[in-house]
């Protein structure tokens, strides 16, 4: 079920939406704005930021003052374009910002490309300014939440598990423990947790797959998550690498008892040799 966003949720972030409204409207170099994220799912909470795309006239982006724009919403603490090129803000009151400033020809006509990667329920409520009515039917074209497919969208996380776990094991085997950690949680986790959403037909948070995991997941699932965490020691990265490939192999098994997909045993029990030691690369 899609909930509505909720004022008694996150009233400053409320407030603070209310206020961007205002000033996007009062200032004719936007064509459009468009919310995204948590409040826009009925999810905000005391601890959620605001996310946007603001669409500038293309003649007028190139001079569009970001920052001085977004002071108008509360003073800023902290504004910078970050390493994916968008201006990340830090309010006063420590709530954060992410900002996309875009041409808005170009930009707007990308938007219904983002089906299956953005969801947007209620259009009507993440778009905050629309002066030509364009960006309100791209929008509309994200309501509808598609699902990924599952056969092919297993095939690749398996095809993935097994590439990035088998670099996992190479790198430990060099004896690279911090970067053994590194790709441990923020390369092969998340893929986990994708192929394991995908088998329990939990994909509201298929983009950020350790979002609400605690409600979305059963708790076996969160124990077998859990078991392949580590701090940055030798012992531990070792350990926690064994038992993410073992959960990683349950989930290929499961897929593949479910959907027509290729799990290559062979070269997975190879991968599990050289994490426990067994084989040299």
């Amino acid at each position: 079920m899609t909930m509505r966003p909720s004022s008694s949720a996150c009233p400053a972030l409320d407030h603070r939406i209310a206020r961007l409204r205002q000033i996007a409207r009062a200032d004719d170099r936007l064509e459009g704005v468009l919310l995204y994220g948590s409040w826009t799912l009925g999810e905000a909470d005391v601890h959620s930021d605001i996310e946007a795309y603001l669409y500038v006239r293309d003649d007028l982006l190139a001079d569009f003052d970001g920052p001085a724009f977004l002071g108008q919403l509360a003073p800023l603490a902290l504004a910078y374009t970050n390493m994916y090129g968008i201006l990340a803000v830090v309010f006063d009151d420590l709530m954060r910002g992410e900002f996309h400033l875009t041409a808005a020809g170009p930009g707007i006509d990308e938007v219904p490309t983002w089906r299956g990667m953005v969801h947007l329920p209620r259009p009507e409520d993440a778009v905050l300014l629309d002066r030509t009515g364009r960006l309100r039917r791209a929008a509309g074209q994200l309501a509808e939440f598609r699902p990924p497919e599952p056969a092919a969208t297993a095939q690749r996380l398996i095809d993935e598990l097994t590439n990035w776990t088998l670099m996992l094991a190479h790198v430990l085997a060099r004896g690279e423990i911090a970067r053994a950690h590194n790709l441990l949680h923020a390369v092969v986790a998340p893929q986990q947790l994708q192929l394991c959403r995908l088998l329990r037909g939990s994909t509201a948070h298929w983009l950020t797959p350790s979002r609400a995991l605690e409600q979305d997941l059963p708790a076996a699932d969160r124990d077998r998550y859990t078991a392949t965490t580590a701090v940055a020691r030798e012992p531990d990265v070792r350990e926690a690498a064994r038992a993410g490939w073992g959960w990683s192999r349950e989930l290929a098994a499961e897929a593949a008892g479910r959907w027509p997909v290729s799990v290559p045993r062979a070269l997975h029990d190879e991968i599990g040799d050289l994490l426990n030691g067994s084989r040299r690369a």
